[in-house]
């Protein structure tokens, strides 16, 4: 007799407002299997995630749990039979220490009169992060520590519900190298035991380093469900997207000439966690800021555009062929105003108000263009929305769907749009593609070499080396908070640029 499916999906459907978000979907998930989930943002798989969870209902289908027919009603559902999800967005109670956090929706351990066991609560806790191999300390609110040991917490919390089927979306997004290899450890041994996983990343290397099956969504549809075995990078990315992978190349279509005018100079610059930072950015150049996590990347951004204040040295901006003029911008918006404007890591906490409108999220920073008098002309400001959202490809239902509904992509167009509504000149680009699909990443390529040969400075960090060796025209590394190196990028490769980043 055949051993059933531990998850099978039979023809599922979710439709919103015009958005078919998922259309007959069908896959199966095996005991013990890890299961890879890939597709562009916007082919379903969050929806699908969602009503796995029991937060979203589908509007027709099956869902079978063991080979019987399962009515997902609520998260309770899908938690009592065995389901644990980490979510892109944590979830955790930001004032919760790690060990309230992980066995959240479990009663906890208490004495005979009701008082909970706190030790022994931390103590269960602690076995749990031991098992994945990481310390993070169990009497500190989560908000306090940093965003990798939280995801990490999330992932423990998996653990704790002794779940059958754990669905990971993106989990590490956020992670350092040393604790991807705890997750993969994690993954390893939750497959040793028999649990199945359902792994979703645009991280494709992971994906044909941990799964035995791959199935592809495009368009709220699955492609296809294939060995992972049978697949290789080209061929997937070509199921995904429909087609190809362009590689991001350096420069733009900017002259040298162009090239040859400085834009903005840093000499000496410190803040309370970078020093020692000198460089020269001209027209149409992307100088590319590599680094390890916590060597100060987005702390140079943070500087420049005034979110840290500048403790040490200089900064100069040029305005036209005139000499430079020293400039100290005391806050983003002044920086702004210099013709300076940043995309920062989190997109979703520190660069969108999501519960808003689109068209509310591209002009916010820049109300008086759009008012007549002291009145803001709504059409006005429809019209500015539309004309960037076109020139970036942004799509979406309407300018007055809610940022919340778009896909990571989207999300990271409208909030350049915002930087591209002013008179910008520096563009700083803090993890531009990070959770963001192939495609996408496509296009944010296009977008940074049409700007650059329009003359805007581009300063980028990344995580990614293939991606700054393929933008960059000078890499500027960072190591613990100091400049180590600012070299040309046809002077280094792959393994000489990690070797900088380490310090060597």
């Amino acid at each position: 007799m055949t051993t059933p499916p531990l998850l099978s999906v039979e023809n599922l459907s979710k439709r919103y407002p015009g958005v078919q978000a998922l259309d007959q979907v069908s896959l199966s998930v095996q005991p013990g299997e890890i299961l890879g989930l890939v597709g562009e943002n916007g082919a379903g798989k969050s929806t699908l995630i969602k009503i796995l969870a029991g937060a979203v209902a589908a509007d027709s289908g099956t869902i079978r749990w063991d080979g019987q027919p399962v009515n997902l009603g609520g998260v309770g559902d899908a938690r009592s039979l065995g389901l644990a999800f980490i979510h892109q967005e944590l979830n955790l109670v930001p004032y919760f220490d790690a060990a309230e956090n992980i066995f959240l929706g479990h009663p906890y351990p208490r004495r005979a009169w009701g008082q909970i066991r706190w030790g022994r609560l931390r103590a269960a806790a602690g076995q749990i992060l031991e098992e994945l191999g990481v310390e993070i300390p169990l009497d500190v609110a989560v908000a306090r520590l940093p965003r990798g040991q939280q995801t990490m917490i999330s992932i423990a919390r998996a653990f704790a519900a002794q779940a059958r089927l754990v669905v990971m979306d993106e989990p590490t997004a956020t992670l350092t190298d040393q604790e991807i290899e705890h997750l993969f450890g994690a993954v390893g041994r939750l497959q040793s035991q028999g649990v199945s996983v359902v792994y979703v990343s645009h991280r494709l290397q992971e994906i044909f380093d941990l799964t035995q099956r791959v199935t592809v969504m495009r368009d709220g549809k699955v492609v296809t469900t294939r060995p992972t075995g049978e697949l290789d990078r080209a061929e997937l990315i070509r199921l995904m997207t429909g087609r190809g992978q362009t590689l991001p190349t350096a420069g733009a279509e900017a002259d040298g000439s162009s090239r040859a005018i400085p834009l903005l100079r840093a000499e000496g610059l410190a803040g309370d966690r970078v020093r020692d930072i000198s460089f020269t950015l001209h027209r149409g150049e992307v100088i590319g800021v590599a680094g390890l996590v916590g060597a100060g990347r987005s702390e140079l951004l943070h500087l420049l555009c005034g979110v840290d204040p500048i403790r040490r040295g200089q900064l100069a901006l040029w305005e036209g062929a005139d000499q430079p003029r020293a400039i100290r911008p005391a806050s983003p918006q002044a920086a702004f105003l210099l013709g300076m404007a940043l995309v920062p890591e989190e997109r979703r906490g520190q660069g969108l108000i999501l519960s808003r409108p689109i068209f509310e999220n591209v002009t916010l920073t820049h109300l008086p263009r759009f008012a007549r008098g002291f009145v803001l002309d709504r059409r006005r400001e429809l019209a500015g929305a539309e004309r960037l959202g076109s020139a970036l490809g942004l799509r979406a239902a309407s300018l007055h769907q809610s940022v919340q509904q778009l896909s990571g992509g989207n999300q990271q167009k409208v909030v350049l749009a915002r930087c591209l509504a002013g008179d910008v000149r520096v563009l700083l680009l803090d993890e531009p593609t990070r959770g963001i699909d192939v495609g996408a990443k496509n296009e944010l390529y296009q977008i940074v070499r049409q700007l650059t040969g329009q003359g805007v400075g581009v300063i980028l960090v990344s995580s990614e080396l293939p991606e700054l060796l393929g933008l960059a025209d000078r890499l500027l590394v960072l190591h613990e908070g100091r400049q180590v190196a600012l070299v040309e990028r046809s002077a280094v490769d792959g393994a000489g640029l990690l070797q900088l980043c380490y310090g060597s």
